[in-house]
């Protein structure tokens, strides 16, 4: 993105770029969306291909994973958290891992259902594991501050996939996250 393509921004809105307070405004944007996108220049399979033999057939959980994202519909953040689990077959990832795969799809334009979505395909299409479990509860600022304005909504989605569909595993996920 270029600095001259927010400047026009700028002027659109009608502020003056040239304003004292804007003056580094450009700059700075360009560089924010660097990390607040970045997700687009990261593969999950990279994330996930260091794996760990293991002889383990029991929920492996990780919850409250703190995120950050930008709706594709208004450009706005919402953010919320994150609980991902799942049941190995014999392979486990690092713990940081899947908080990595959170931070690949969030830092793109996103909408929540997709994103709990992408989680759970990524790990099931890489690990292969026997289920996995993915929800997600955000807060968004279309809700909250234009349109319904609704500053105490929020949303929660949920990907199951795999032995996570039965009901007994998927009751366990779920208390297990509370």
């Amino acid at each position: 993105m270029s600095e001259e393509l927010v400047r026009d921004i700028l002027k659109t809105i009608g502020e003056d770029p040239d304003r004292e307070g804007l003056l580094d405004t450009p700059k700075r944007v360009v560089k924010s969306w660097e990390t607040l996108f970045g997700g687009y220049n990261q593969r999950p399979e990279d994330v996930l291909k260091t794996t760990f033999t293991i002889d383990c057939d029991e929920m492996v959980i990780c919850k409250d994973i703190e995120f950050y994202s930008t709706c594709e519909h208004h450009m706005l953040p919402f953010f919320g958290k994150c609980h991902i689990g799942y049941i190995p077959k014999s392979k486990v990832v690092g713990l940081s891992k899947l908080a990595r795969l959170l931070e690949i799809y969030s830092r793109r334009l996103q909408i929540q259902e997709q994103l709990t979505n992408q989680i759970a395909d990524s790990l099931m299409n890489v690990l292969k594991p026997i289920g996995v479990g993915v929800i997600i509860e955000a807060k968004h600022f279309c809700m909250m501050c234009r349109g319904i304005n609704k500053k105490n909504s929020s949303m929660i989605t949920s990907a199951i996939r795999g032995i996570f569909q039965n009901s007994t595993v998927k009751n366990e996920f779920h208390t297990l996250i509370k």
